[in-house]
C-alpha cells in the first residue's frame, strides 16, 4: 500500500537520479522512521517530500555484496561471500554508458578501491575518490604535530591498528572528514554539471555513519552523557559484550552517543547536498533515492557492530526513501530489497541487463500504478544461515549439521583483505575445484568445495546451526519471543509453511544445490 502517492499518467521517467547509499545508516534511529535519540533534521526534511518505504530490507550481507546487489542487480550471497564485478555480469554503469547516460560515482568507501572491490567504479563515466576513510592506506605516519587538527584524542581500536589512526591527524577542519568532503564533492559536481547531460546517474558511496564514528567539536561532545565517558569510536564486533565483560556500561554508552555524533554530522553535510539537489536546473527532473547497505548493532540485545551474529531487525531492516518527480510524499508498507534499487534504474534509463538480476522494479509502486511488487524478500551472508521476510513473519533458517556441504563460485577469487591479519586470506582454490555455472550463463566458473576442517572464508563463521527463528512481524516488533520449533522437533504449520515458501524462493533464484542441503530443504 501506498498511502499518499498521487501521479498523473503524462509525467515522463525522471532524466536524472541521485543516488545516496549512508553506509550503516540504523532505520530506528532516525526521526522519519520515529527515531528521538538523535538528530536528522536534514534526512527528515527529505522524508518529508519523499516516499518513506517502511517495509525495505537487506538482501547480500555485508558491505560489497550489498553493493553488488544495488549495482549489478543479482543476490551475491548464496555462491560467494564478498567480491568484485566477475566476468559473466556487469554493474549497470556498462549498460548506462551503452545508452549514452552520464554516470559519476563519488565515495570515500575504502572498500570499493581495495582487493575484493574492484571493477564497480570502472563503467562510470567518472569516479572520485575521497581518501582517509577507516582503513584506506592514505598516510603512512601521523602528523606528529597535530597543527590545527580537530580530531580529538581517543582510544585505540579493539582490533589493533587502523590507518585510520594515522590519517585522522592531518585533517584541520570538519571539512577534511572524508564524510563532509565526500558531500562537498556531490555539491561540486552538481553545481558544474547540473543542465549540462540530457540524463545522469549520480552515485554518492558515503562511508558515514559507519565506523570510526570519529567527529570534531561540536558533534563529539553532542550525545555524551557524562563528562567522564571515554571518548571511543571503534566498535567491538561482538555478542553479549556488556554481559560477557568485553565491554563496560559507560564504554556501550559512549560508543552509542559516538555514532550519534557522526550521524548528526553527516546528516548536516547530507543537507548542504539536498540543497544542490534543489537549486540544480535539472531539480523538477531528478529522483532521489536514499539507502544504505544495513544496520549496526549498537548494543541492542548487546550486540556490537557486525559479528556473526543471525540478522535481526537491527541489521536487516533498513531505511529506503525515494523522493520522485510529480508524486506526493507517503508511506510505502510493500516489501522491497536492494537489487530492486537497480531494476528500478534499469527501468527508469530504459536498460536491459545481459545478466541474470533478481530485483522487480519500483517505479510502479512509485506511480501508484501497483500496491506491492514482491510476497518476500531473501537475505543472507554467505555461507550462514538464510532469512525470509514475508509482509507477517521473519523466519531465519540456520545450517543443519556442520553447515556443510559448502561452495563458493567465483572466477575474480578476491574478497575483503583484513590489514590486521593479513595471514587470513581467502583460501586458494585447490584440485577439488571444478567449472561449473552460474544460472542464466554459459560463462565457466571455478566451483571450490569446502570441506570439515578446511580453512574457510571468514564470512562463514559464526551465525546459525540446526537453530531456526521464527518472529511475528506485526505482534513482536522487537523480536523477543521465537516461535521456531527446537531442531529435531515437529514443526508447526505456521513453520512448515514459511519453511516451504524459503524453499520456493530460493528455487526461483536457482539457489545451489548444496546450499539447499547445507539448510536441510531437501
Amino acid at each position: 500500500m501506498v498511502v499518499g502517492n498521487e501521479f498523473s499518467e503524462s509525467q515522463p521517467l525522471p532524466k536524472h537520479v541521485v543516488v545516496v547509499l549512508l553506509d550503516s545508516l540504523n532505520r530506528h534511529l532516525l526521526g522519519a522512521y520515529g527515531g528521538s535519540e538523535f538528530t536528522t533534521p536534514h534526512l527528515d526534511r527529505f522524508a518529508a517530500d519523499a516516499l518513506v518505504f517502511d517495509r525495505h530490507h537487506t538482501g547480500s550481507l555485508p558491505c560489497m555484496p550489498a553493493r553488488h546487489d544495488l549495482l549489478v542487480g543479482a543476490l551475491d550471497f548464496p555462491w560467494r561471500p564478498w567480491g568484485s564485478v566477475e566476468i559473466w555480469e556487469d554493474a549497470i554503469t556498462y549498460s548506462l554508458r551503452a545508452a549514452g547516460v552520464t554516470t559519476m560515482l563519488i565515495s570515500d568507501h575504502p572498500h570499493l578501491f581495495e582487493v575484493g572491490g574492484e571493477n564497480y567504479h570502472t563503467d562510470f563515466t567518472a569516479w572520485e575518490y575521497v581518501r582517509g576513510h577507516e582503513n584506506d592506506p592514505w598516510r603512512t605516519r601521523p602528523d606528529t604535530s597535530w597543527v590545527g587538527a580537530p580530531a580529538l584524542p581517543v582510544r585505540d581500536p579493539w582490533r589493533g591498528h587502523y590507518n585510520y589512526q594515522d590519517s585522522r591527524t592531518w585533517f584541520k577542519s570538519e571539512e577534511d572528514f572524508p564524510g563532509p568532503q565526500t558531500m562537498r564533492a556531490a555539491v561540486n559536481w552538481l553545481e558544474t554539471n547540473g543542465g549540462h547531460h540530457e540524463r545522469s546517474l549520480l552515485v554518492i558511496d558515503e562511508f558515514d555513519p559507519h565506523e570510526p564514528f570519529d567527529t570534531p567539536e561540536p558533534w563529539a561532545s553532542q550525545y555524551r552523557q557524562d563528562e567522564n565517558d571515554p571518548w571511543l569510536i571503534w566498535p567491538p564486533y561482538v555478542v553479549n559484550g556488556v554481559a560477557d565483560g568485553f565491554l563496560t556500561e559507560q564504554e556501550g554508552r559512549a560508543l552509542r552517543s559516538a555514532y550519534g555524533s557522526k550521524l548528526s554530522m553527516i546528516d548536516h553535510w547530507f543537507g548542504r547536498l539536498l540543497d544542490a539537489v534543489n537549486a540544480s536546473p535539472d531539480a523538477h527532473d531528478t529522483a532521489v533515492i536514499v539507502c544504505t547497505d544495513h544496520g549496526h548493532y549498537l548494543g541492542e540485545k548487546d550486540v556490537w557492530g557486525k559479528p556473526g551474529y543471525p540478522i535481526h531487525d537491527t541489521l536487516g531492516h533498513i531505511p529506503l526513501m525515494i523522493r520522485w518527480p510529480g508524486v506526493k510524499a507517503g508511506r510505502v508498507s510493500a516489501l522491497t530489497t536492494t537489487v530492486d534499487i537497480h531494476t528500478t534504474l534499469c527501468d527508469i534509463f530504459s536498460v536491459v541487463p545481459e545478466h541474470r538480476t533478481h530485483g522487480v522494479s519500483l517505479v510502479p509502486l512509485l506511480t501508484g500504478k501497483v500496491s506491492s511488487v514482491r510476497d518476500h524478500c531473501l537475505s543472507g551472508y554467505w555461507g550462514r544461515e538464510i532469512q525470509l521476510v514475508t509482509q507477517t513473519h521473519t523466519y531465519t533458517r540456520g545450517s543443519v549439521g556442520e553447515g556443510f556441504p559448502l561452495s563458493m563460485w567465483s572466477n575474480r577469487w578476491s574478497t575483503m583483505p583484513l590489514h590486521l591479519a593479513p595471514q587470513l586470506r581467502l583460501p586458494r582454490p585447490d584440485q577439488r575445484a571444478f567449472l561449473d555455472t552460474m544460472p542464466g550463463t554459459t560463462v565457466p566458473v571455478i566451483r571450490q568445495p569446502f570441506e570439515v576442517g578446511d580453512a574457510l572464508p571468514f564470512w562463514a563463521y559464526g551465525g546459525l546451526k540446526n537453530e531456526n527463528l521464527l518472529y511475528d512481524r506485526q505482534n513482536d516488533p522487537q523480536q523477543m519471543q521465537n516461535m521456531a520449533s527446537p531442531h529435531g522437533d515437529v514443526l508447526s504449520p505456521l513453520e512448515s509453511e514459511l519453511l516451504e515458501h524459503m524453499k520456493q524462493a530460493l528455487l526461483e533464484i536457482n539457489a545451489p544445490q548444496d546450499l539447499m542441503q547445507r539448510l536441510g530443504l531437501f
